[in-house]
């Protein structure tokens, strides 16, 4: 797309694109204070509710670089509509929902649209600006999703306890349908490369994935060593080899094995996935607590929240600026060894009758912690490849945190279900205790994988080499 030199029609495009970028990310996390208000009127355990968040994981990260795909085949500025128009619809078919199996429907629909959304912002309004205003352009771009991480909890619990959850997804339909509006009358049509689509690729990872969470979800129902659990373990083995295979083999693949060849990308990803698991795990199970255990309604849960939430907007922009000077594999070591520890801290502190006041050191702790990790192993991933693969990079990356997010879910759950349950406060606080301390462990792993990381003046000199 040709660069506008408006800066009035600019505008409009990082307006267009952050308010869509704005709406998705409010839609992740909007929904995690409404957990305990949906599992009552449904009367669903906790294992079901996990597939209201599984299924938008899982869709929007084997289709997103599908999305992107789509985009240059057939236009950014049409695929980013029918986006917004299939996230709208699915938005109100979660809002209608008569249980939770029609809920879990919806929300996958979601993520089919935000799949679409996501990937065509970043790409249109890359696009727009030329490559001295971009940074600034994607800074503000973040800014505003990021914030939209920050308030989503607290906004969720208000719309949850004054209106009900239901206008958790009501609420999608007029931001979206005013996006949408402004999209066709403000934004240019443009095109890029033309590239095959991976469909066997694509039904290989989310078949690989399903069938691994399916394992996890259903262990403790069913016995870790039965039938059932032990062929969908197999199946997954079998769907992930299958993956790694075609991709090898692939004229145009998906997600290029070679580039795991790079330490830094291979360990920043490992990191990641470890971190992000933990983080949407106890994102999950972190609101069901402070309402179940401790007694708050939604709004108050979503409150209460933010020592940890709103450590992002102060810490992340921090990481990002010394990561130059520092590297990257300090930052994520020991950010990831501080979430761990917080988390530890409060599996250790758990009780029904622990005042909340005890868990904001730890959330801070926490907070800060995975703040710094998040932006330095990105930076790792996206300085590990040559620029004309950084759109593949970002797109890995972004797959493997949203699967990362789905592994993560169920295997804390799994914990919670194994050591507790959803129908007393006590047994509420012992399943959340156990899940809590493999949130803990996971990060520990995540930061054992940073230590991994090229030293900052190897990744300089590799930088330079490929530069030359």
């Amino acid at each position: 797309m040709q660069t506008p030199t408006n800066r009035a029609a600019q505008n409009w495009v990082l307006g267009i694109t952050a308010l869509a970028s704005f709406m998705m990310a409010l839609d992740a996390m909007i929904i995690t204070t409404a957990f305990a208000a949906i599992r009552a009127e449904f009367g669903s355990p906790v294992e079901t509710l996990q597939w209201t968040v599984n299924a938008f994981n899982l869709t929007f990260a084997v289709l997103l670089l599908t999305g992107a795909a789509l985009g240059d085949r057939f236009g950014r500025r049409r695929m980013f509509a029918a986006g917004l128009a299939l996230f709208v619809v699915a938005s109100a078919a979660c809002a209608l929902a008569g249980n939770a199996t029609a809920l879990i429907a919806a929300r996958a629909l979601q993520g089919a649209g935000a799949a679409l959304v996501m990937p065509l912002a970043m790409a249109i309004l890359s696009g727009t600006f030329g490559r001295g205003e971009r940074a600034r352009a994607l800074g503000i771009f973040s800014s505003i999703t990021g914030c939209a991480l920050i308030i989503g909890p607290a906004i969720g619990g208000f719309i949850t306890e004054h209106f009900g959850w239901r206008w958790v997804f009501w609420i999608n339909l007029p931001i979206g349908l005013i996006t949408i509006a402004l999209v066709l009358a403000r934004l240019r049509e443009s095109f890029g490369p033309s590239a095959a689509l991976d469909i066997p690729g694509l039904a290989l990872v989310a078949l690989a994935a399903l069938a691994w969470v399916w394992s996890l979800l259903r262990g403790n129902a069913v016995g870790w060593t039965s039938a059932e659990v032990m062929g969908t373990l197999m199946s997954g083995l079998v769907f992930t080899a299958g993956f790694a295979l075609r991709e090898l083999r692939a004229a145009a693949p998906m997600v290029p094995m070679r580039l795991f060849a790079s330490r830094a990308l291979a360990s920043g990803m490992s990191a990641s996935v470890l971190f992000y698991a933990a983080m949407y795990g106890v994102l999950f199970l972190l609101p069901q607590f402070l309402q179940t255990t401790l007694g708050f309604d939604a709004f108050g849960a979503g409150l209460r929240l933010l020592p940890w939430t709103a450590t992002l907007f102060v810490t992340a922009p921090v990481a990002g600026a010394v990561v130059n000077r520092l590297g990257e594999r300090p930052l994520v070591v020991t950010g990831l060894l501080m979430q761990a520890i917080g988390l530890g801290w409060i599996a250790e502190i758990v009780s029904p009758a622990v005042a909340y006041s005890a868990l904001v050191a730890p959330l801070v702790l926490a907070g800060v912690g995975v703040s710094m990790a998040m932006p330095a192993a990105q930076n790792a991933i996206l300085s590990s490849v040559a620029v004309a693969e950084m759109g593949k990079a970002s797109g890995i990356f972004n797959m493997g945190r949203f699967l990362g997010g789905m592994f993560g879910i169920a295997a804390l759950v799994a914990s919670f279900s194994a050591n507790g349950g959803a129908y007393s406060a006590a047994h509420f606080e012992r399943g959340f205790a156990a899940a809590m301390s493999l949130a803990a462990t996971l990060s520990l792993a995540g930061a054992i994988a940073g230590f991994f990381l090229p030293a900052r003046r190897r990744t300089a000199d590799a930088a330079a080499t490929q530069d030359a």
